[in-house]
């Protein structure tokens, strides 16, 4: 390891970003934190291999060293974060996870564009993001949307309304302050459209070109003498200078918390069907050995049509990965043999694999796959996977009894 340690104690507790770098200062990984030294410190515990992923363990030996530029604001981190990791597309933050999962921001090209959030994979046009934390961002929306309110899907333009034959209505984010009155004709386009420049800048982790072209609009009002609206801005630029993130610092810290904690969190998948009908999927998961049951998943199997367990197994993989919001496990327990193995391997390659096997009574007969894994936690892995079975098993004859009943 080439990083000096000692320099970890220089690092400042304040919220920003850090930069893993490699040799010639290639940037290996980009991550946000609400303090840094905290933050980057827990990366250089003794048990890293418990804690983090293979890949960000891999990331930190072939670190040479560490640099990082403070915020104001933990927003402001989580802004600059996923900005900065769009430019510069750091391989350990690409590979870490399927960023094609992860919640995009757009901004719709029309008159009265749309801020929305989508995923990756259904974005046609220019976005902000993606983000990973998808908590985390909507609670970064709830601050911004504060400061410049703005339409969304559920807010029809007056003008259209009118078209319609209808009077226009103001939606409800217009009655709580979070919509500038798309909907009833009180913004107009110029006006909104300097909305979306502002919203623009934030979402770029641009914080002293926003400051500057806010503090241009309030000249522009004085100027002019539109008091009112002179006013407006200045109390803008005071929210973003002034940043109450508490719930997100809140949110951060609760995801730094269980990162760097000694939970080895175990999923187990299996596949139930009666000869080809009603095919369904299972997850559960064990933390520290413990049934975690608020995070056990249902699957009904939508793109299978034949009995193929495996291919319903890949579907299953498939649909839990996209939903980058739910911990990413230590280990996966399969119910199969080698066809179960290979699928998974492609489908989440990253994180240690191992399958059941069962003999002709369907009792345990060897684990197979990563043997480290299966002898270390061989109790754990055997106690997940006749957990799973369980609970697809239960899942299948609900379903079976619900459409016999009709």
């Amino acid at each position: 390891m080439a990083i000096n340690l000692a320099k970890l104690k220089k690092l400042p507790e304040h919220p920003g970003v850090y930069f893993f770098l490699g040799k010639r200062k290639k940037i290996l990984y980009i991550g946000k934190a609400t303090s840094l030294r905290d933050r980057v410190r827990s990366y250089f515990s003794n048990d890293l291999l418990k804690t983090r992923s293979p890949l960000i363990a891999k990331m930190v030996e072939e670190a040479v060293t560490i640099d990082y530029k403070t915020t104001d604001s933990v927003l402001e981190a989580l802004m600059l974060e996923a900005d900065l990791i769009k430019k510069f597309q750091p391989y350990y933050n690409t590979e870490e996870k399927d960023d094609k999962s992860n919640n995009c921001v757009v901004i719709t090209d029309e008159d009265f564009p749309q801020v929305l959030v989508i995923r990756k994979k259904d974005v046609k046009t220019e976005y902000f993001g993606p983000y990973p934390h998808g908590m985390q961002l909507k609670e970064a929306l709830k601050i911004i949307r504060k400061i410049f309110p703005y339409r969304d899907a559920k807010c029809i333009p007056a003008e259209d309304q009118i078209k319609r034959g209808k009077t226009p209505r103001a939606c409800f984010n217009r009655q709580i302050g979070l919509c500038p009155g798309v909907c009833t004709g009180e913004v107009s386009k110029k006006e909104y459209a300097k909305t979306v420049r502002n919203l623009k800048l934030f979402f770029e982790g641009k914080k002293s070109a926003l400051l500057k072209n806010l503090q241009k609009q309030m000249r522009e009002y004085a100027k002019s003498k539109e008091f009112e609206k002179a006013g407006e801005v200045k109390n803008k630029i005071f929210a973003i200078n002034h940043i109450q993130d508490i719930s997100l610092i809140k949110n951060n810290r609760n995801e730094e918390t269980i990162s760097s904690e000694k939970t080895f969190r175990v999923e187990s998948y299996d596949i139930a069907h009666l000869a080809g009908k009603e095919m369904v999927g299972a997850m559960i998961v064990l933390e520290n050995g413990q049934p975690n049951k608020a995070d056990y998943r249902k699957f009904r199997i939508r793109d299978v049509k034949t009995v193929n367990d495996v291919a319903s197994l890949a579907e299953v993989l498939r649909r839990r990965i996209n939903h980058s919001e739910w911990k990413m496990p230590d280990l996966v327990v399969l119910d199969g043999s080698t066809a179960q193995l290979n699928i998974a391997k492609k489908i989440i390659p990253n994180i240690p694999l191992v399958a059941v096997v069962k003999n002709e009574s369907h009792k345990p007969e060897r684990i197979i796959g990563d043997m480290e894994m299966a002898i270390s936690h061989e109790k754990e892995i055997l106690l997940a996977n006749a957990e799973v079975h369980r609970f697809v098993s239960a899942f299948h004859r609900r379903l079976r009894s619900k459409n016999w009943l009709r």
